[in-house]
């Protein structure tokens, strides 16, 4: 017998219940002659079993009170009508009533786990399904694609994920030319600074059509993933929040791979850009310094003979000790090697690794902040200033927009100093930047 559905589980399954009762009765009355009305009542536990396993509790239990009535009415004198005359009657049909009840719950219940059992193999199923799909994407142009293809068919509606600030862009869509208003995207940029989800469905009164559900890694938010029907009704109801929220935290994960993936390899252009540098620096020095010495030595025998002109001989000198500065200064600009990690304190800062500490506990760096404590690592107890800090972890694009950077230090500080208020690693030069204490 097939299991019923939700809607198959009302008039229907109790018309069916009725009948499987009937059932029971008409074997009652085949065997009765026989065997006598001692064995009737165990006729109908099969019908309250097959309610309780394949229609639920409700057309289950109206099979346990239609079967006792059923047995008094046909197999208890008087027959035909409802009374009971004998004690032993009435405690049969009693027993009858709970025995069935009984039954029929706890069939019910076993039947109950079993549903949850399959809807959570469901959507472990479908978790892992995505997670298969998003291990082969290495851009987030790609993560974005794969998961709003997923979410928009599990969920049967149009799907987006929104990247970006201050205003978050659309990196993929199910649908090419879906796109969202500016009341939209305003909304979206509010879930990427709050992380709350809002949108039709979610909040009482609704200004959009979407629901916005934020992409968290760790405590950030990293993107929104938008949701809408073209009917107007709620995509993802209460019921369906939890695979939603599994499936998002996969395409997080995702992102932040691919995110660091990213950083990897940029780091690795660094060290190797660091690593030409420093060997067209050596070469530098090496080619210039000979003939400045050679410079310097001919000026002092030229000073001791008293054969050239004291001006002369004197400007040249000058020139050639400003050279020597010039590459004194050119060959001390290059960065320490990052092989070796930076050790200030109780503060260990492991540029090769990526990798900072504190009294032997790794400190959580958000991207932003370790782009900044690693550029003024490389440059231990020099003075970076603030625009130099800007282009190096914003771009010179928000080479102006020195409040990200004081946020930016607040939050390492923060992190960092044994005493937040009176830093002693990250130390403030005032109108020029910051440095490292060396």
């Amino acid at each position: 017998m097939r299991q019923f559905s939700e809607p198959e589980n009302g008039l229907r399954a109790y018309v069916v219940a009725m009948l499987l009762v009937a059932a029971s009765t008409l074997v009652g009355m085949a065997i009765s002659p026989r065997w006598g009305n001692a064995a009737v009542d165990l006729a109908y536990l099969p019908a309250v079993l097959v309610m309780a396993v394949f229609a639920g509790r409700g057309p289950a239990f109206a099979a346990a009170l239609a079967s006792p009535l059923a047995y008094n009415y046909f197999f208890t004198e008087p027959y035909h009508t409802f009374w009971i005359r004998s004690p032993a009657d009435v405690f049969s049909v009693a027993m009858l009533f709970a025995v069935a009840a009984v039954t029929s719950h706890l069939a019910a219940s076993v039947r109950s786990q079993a549903a949850i059992a399959q809807a959570h193999a469901a959507r472990n199923a479908t978790i892992a399904g995505l997670a298969r799909q998003l291990i082969s994407c290495t851009s987030h142009q790609e993560i974005a694609k794969v998961g709003v293809e997923q979410l928009a068919d599990l969920f049967h509606c149009n799907a987006a994920l929104l990247m970006g600030t201050p205003t978050p862009a659309v990196i993929a869509a199910s649908m090419p030319s879906l796109s969202l208003t500016p009341t939209d995207s305003a909304a979206a940029a509010v879930v990427l600074s709050t992380g709350e989800a809002t949108g039709r469905g979610l909040t009482r009164v609704s200004t959009i059509e979407w629901q916005l559900h934020p992409v968290r890694a760790t405590s950030t938010t990293i993107a929104v993933v938008a949701l809408a029907r073209d009917d107007g009704s709620p995509p993802v109801l209460s019921s369906g929040f939890p695979l939603l929220v599994n499936l998002l935290d996969q395409i997080a994960l995702a992102l932040e791979r691919a995110r660091l993936d990213a950083e990897a390899r940029d780091f690795s252009k660094l060290r190797e850009r660091d690593r030409l540098r420093s060997t067209l620096l050596s070469s530098i020095g090496e080619d210039l310094r000979p003939p400045l010495a050679a410079i310097a030595t001919a000026l002092g025998q030229l000073r001791r003979s008293g054969s050239a002109d004291r001006t002369i001989t004197t400007a040249i000198s000058s020139e050639v000790a400003k050279l020597q500065r010039y590459l004194a200064n050119l060959l001390d600009i290059e960065a320490e090697t990052d092989e070796q990690p930076l050790e200030i304190g109780g503060l260990r800062i492991d540029l090769f690794n990526r990798q900072v500490f504190r009294d032997g506990h790794q400190i959580h760096l958000s991207p932003k902040e370790y782009a900044v404590l690693a550029e003024l690592a490389k440059y231990p107890g020099r003075v970076l200033s603030h625009a130099h800090l800007m282009r190096t972890a914003w771009g010179p694009a928000q080479e102006r927009q020195t409040e990200y950077l004081r946020v930016a230090i607040r939050a390492l500080r923060q992190k960092l100093e044994r005493d937040p208020a009176a830093p002693k690693v990250i130390v403030n030069e005032p109108a020029i930047g910051y440095r490292l204490a060396g």
